[in-house]
């Protein structure tokens, strides 16, 4: 790699860095791309991108530990049922299409925007969802479908765990979001022992992203607290929408055998 390269990863990195600081997602949906039009495997993509997040996730919850915005307690409830509901997931994923699995998510993440709201409109009529269980085993329940979730369509779970802890665990969408990406260290961890067994990881491009990441995550870990809850809720919910649109191009040009990513549908830890 020349300087422009470095330069390019290093950049791509403090974006998803900021991604994950605001909307609690590890950034796969940036870095995987990336590293495809770089001309690595998918496979390496993936898994080079996992190195990159768990230093970004990391970064960023000691930041908001630090700050007093992350119970450890919430994402070890959380994050351990995830990691095992996860395997089943990715099992029953191997069984069907990519390009289904692909359009499935989109439509997952279409009905995600929906749920950041229904809270809202349950409470008002009457219905408090997170009444129906004691608050354990919502916290069970909750990592452990978006663990589900997260293997079956091969991310790692932000996009899915935010809003549910907003509906199941009534949750402020803030605190939400510094809870799942501590959950995301759990995961990134997983996964990068996965990857790393298998020889998968480029660690020096790894760790580029990562140090890029750390820098972004500084940034948006501080900020977050000082925006407004409905501004961070229709950002959350406006990344839903894009992602949601970038997975059915990539559920077509799966159908299709075409594209950078239609022999691998994960795009790694979102």
């Amino acid at each position: 790699m020349d300087d422009y390269d470095i330069a390019l990863l290093a950049l791509g990195g403090i974006f998803s860095g900021v991604l994950a600081g605001f909307l609690g997602i590890g950034g796969g949906v940036v870095l995987v791309p990336m590293l495809v039009a770089f001309g690595f495997a998918p496979v390496q993509s993936v898994a080079t991108s996992s190195l990159a997040i768990l230093v970004t996730s990391t970064a960023g919850s000691i930041q908001n530990w630090r700050m007093g915005f992350l119970s450890w307690r919430r994402v070890i409830l959380l994050g351990l049922p995830a990691v095992i509901t996860a395997q089943i997931g990715a099992f029953l994923a191997g069984k069907v299409l990519p390009y289904i699995l692909l359009a499935a998510f989109g439509v997952l993440l279409l009905v995600n925007i929906y749920l950041v709201e229904l809270r809202k409109r349950l409470v008002g009529s009457g219905v408090n969802p997170s009444k129906l269980m004691t608050p354990l085993m919502a916290r069970l329940v909750t990592g452990g479908l978006a663990g589900f979730l997260a293997g079956l369509f091969g991310v790692g779970g932000g996009v899915i765990m935010v809003p549910l802890q907003i509906l199941l665990l009534a949750e402020p969408i803030k605190t939400a979001i510094q809870t799942s990406l501590g959950v995301i260290v759990i995961t990134a961890i997983s996964a990068c022992i996965g990857h790393g067994v298998a020889g998968n990881i480029l660690v020096v491009p790894g760790l580029i992203l990562g140090v890029g990441g750390l820098v972004g995550v500084q940034f948006s870990t501080r900020f977050l607290p000082k925006l407004p809850d409905q501004m961070v809720s229709l950002l959350f919910r406006s990344m839903l929408a894009l992602l949601s649109l970038y997975i059915f191009v990539q559920a077509w040009q799966s159908y299709q055998g075409f594209g950078p990513l239609a022999s691998e549908y994960s795009i790694s830890i979102l």
